[in-house]
């Protein structure tokens, strides 16, 4: 009788648009968690392309609510990530965590024993190599582009903030009086956030006797 995984397991299901791709993952990871023993398993699915970076997934949090001893269950480890640097990296964070990976297709697991350990760590490795050739070649480019006169860095003047969609309002706001600490709770910012902010947009003046 196969032993019941005691933590949580979750699979993660991604398609970009086929529908029926989605429910054949589904069909695989069951099978697995059923052959494995993994106990109850909870889907969490997206449709999203697999250009998209894992943090800004769904994966992300689905990552975040496991610990030691659950499960992470894919259809193929391909589902994780957008190349191979991307799911060396989650492999690595889910070992470092003690969260068992599994994957239907190839039978994969990293799961504790020695040899799903050996190669977590080789998956880090290779991540962090990976990283340095990045940042080498990132270098290199950008000393070959200052080399041929290429201007670098960040464009001048005040960068893209989550306040400038509020503009109108903050403006509105604080010519009708509203302190700058009450707008600043109101917007979900600090005073001294909404102090930059406005100093950048050449507003400074504005509702200052009320800051």
């Amino acid at each position: 009788m196969k032993a019941k995984h005691p933590g949580k397991t979750i699979a993660y299901v991604r398609v970009s648009t086929d529908k029926q791709d989605m429910e054949n993952q589904r069909l695989e990871i069951l099978k697995m968690a059923n052959d494995r023993g993994l106990g109850k398993v909870r889907f969490v699915e997206e449709t999203v392309t697999g250009r998209k970076n894992w943090r800004s997934r769904k994966l992300a949090g689905a990552l975040e609510e496991l610990s030691r001893d659950d499960a992470l269950l894919v259809c193929e480890l391909s589902r994780l990530g957008r190349s191979m640097l991307e799911i060396m990296e989650i492999l690595s964070i889910a070992s470092q965590a003690g969260v068992r990976v599994f994957a239907a297709k190839g039978s994969w697991a990293l799961d504790g024993t020695i040899q799903s350990k050996l190669v977590a760590m080789c998956f880090s490795m290779a991540a962090e190599i990976e990283r340095d050739l990045i940042s080498q070649r990132t270098k290199a480019a950008l000393a070959t582009k200052r080399a041929q006169g290429v201007k670098l860095g960040r464009p001048k003047g005040p960068g893209r903030s989550k306040l400038d969609s509020k503009r109108d309002e903050i403006i509105e706001l604080l010519e009708l009086g509203i302190t700058r600490k009450r707008l600043a709770e109101k917007l979900g910012t600090t005073p001294l956030n909404l102090r930059h902010w406005l100093k950048k947009r050449g507003m400074e003046a504005l509702g200052k006797a009320k800051a």
